[in-house]
């Protein structure tokens, strides 16, 4: 019996009829087979990168000249004498030591202090109460979710500008209001004692509709047989409150803390419209010291130096929120298993 040839032989047969030599012996595997899959892989491969970054690189040199260079600037003119106009002096640390001696700032960090103390825990707290009530089936339910959210859009500048005819202490209509209760008029806005509590107010107006809509969202998530399970055991309202729906709604209340300190701690605009830091610096924050220093006193590298402080300030209430977040994780992970 006959034994075929191989692939090998019979190509080599055909090129040895068509004068092609190729130099290797019969059944010898070639050495000049082509094969250029994997170089064409690799050049698309870089093809599809270069083209990836062609669309992005707009973005990315947006982002750092926005954000990354001027973060990188301000934090070497906070070492800095600068007026904005001559040339920059090196003082090293000497802006951070005048803050810690300067009582203007000290009164800036004491008002945001108050301010952050009082509006974050009231607007968290209203937020959660309004979000449960507003989680049931009742009529129109639609609508108050809506108008409880409209004034979370309404800008800063257009809430202070409102504000300050409504608590205009002659001819504002809150003093009307009073006058026809038999209240005496008040200051509000031009009282030292009120003003940074009017503040407040007039915050927690436009910021609890936010904290309204984030429980509301998270309360959708509540298992519900975890709470039909619990009624069959005989548990309370109060008790589903408590140990149902406030542990499993515990990482978004972790969330809004930690999103309404920051935007306490950088109030600006509604001070800005309303108070300009007065009466007497009684509504003086953080930022807006650093805007007039800055910006109103041309001593542009102490305000860089006081906006860093309030950088390591949200650094640090960032890192303790997330630590405490990352705590009850593990806690609820532990309880689960």
């Amino acid at each position: 019996m006959s034994r075929l040839p191989t692939p090998i032989t019979v190509a080599d047969r055909a090129s040895e009829r068509t004068g092609k030599r190729t130099g290797k012996r019969p059944g010898e595997p070639s050495a000049h087979r082509p094969d250029g899959q994997p170089r064409r892989a690799s050049a698309l491969r870089r093809h599809e990168a270069a083209t990836a970054w062609a669309f992005v690189s707009p973005a990315v040199l947006i982002i750092i000249g926005l954000s990354v260079v001027p973060v990188v600037w301000s934090l070497l003119l906070s070492f800095q004498a600068d007026d904005l106009v001559t040339p920059s002096v090196w003082v090293g640390l000497d802006n951070y030591r005048a803050l810690a001696e300067d009582p203007g700032f000290g009164q800036a960090v004491r008002n945001t202090l108050l301010y952050t103390v009082l509006y974050v825990p009231l607007s968290v707290g209203l937020g959660l109460a309004l979000a449960l009530v507003l989680n049931r089936r009742i009529r129109l339910v639609g609508l108050y979710r809506t108008l409880f959210f409209v004034p979370f859009i309404i800008s800063a500048t257009v809430q202070g500008t409102l504000f300050s005819f409504i608590l205009d202490p002659e001819f504002g209509a809150a003093n009307s209001v009073l006058h026809a209760l038999g209240v005496s008029p008040q200051g509000f806005l031009s009282d030292p004692a009120q003003a940074l509590f009017v503040l407040v107010g007039i915050t927690l107006w436009s910021g609890t509709g936010f904290c309204v809509v984030v429980y509301l969202a998270a309360l959708q998530d509540v298992p519900p047989s975890l709470i039909e399970a619990a009624r069959l055991d005989g548990a309370g309202r109060w008790h589903l409150l408590r140990h149902i729906t406030l542990p499993t709604i515990a990482p978004i209340s972790v969330f809004l803390l930690l999103w309404q300190t920051i935007s306490a701690l950088q109030v600006f605009d509604l001070v800005y419209v309303t108070t300009k830091g007065g009466p007497l610096g009684a509504t003086t924050v953080i930022v807006y010291f650093i805007w007039e220093q800055a910006f109103k006193n041309f001593a542009a590298g102490y305000g860089a130096a006081a906006a860093y402080v309030l950088a390591l300030a949200l650094l640090v209430v960032g890192v303790g929120l997330r630590a405490v977040r990352s705590r009850e994780r593990r806690r609820l992970e532990g309880a689960t298993s």
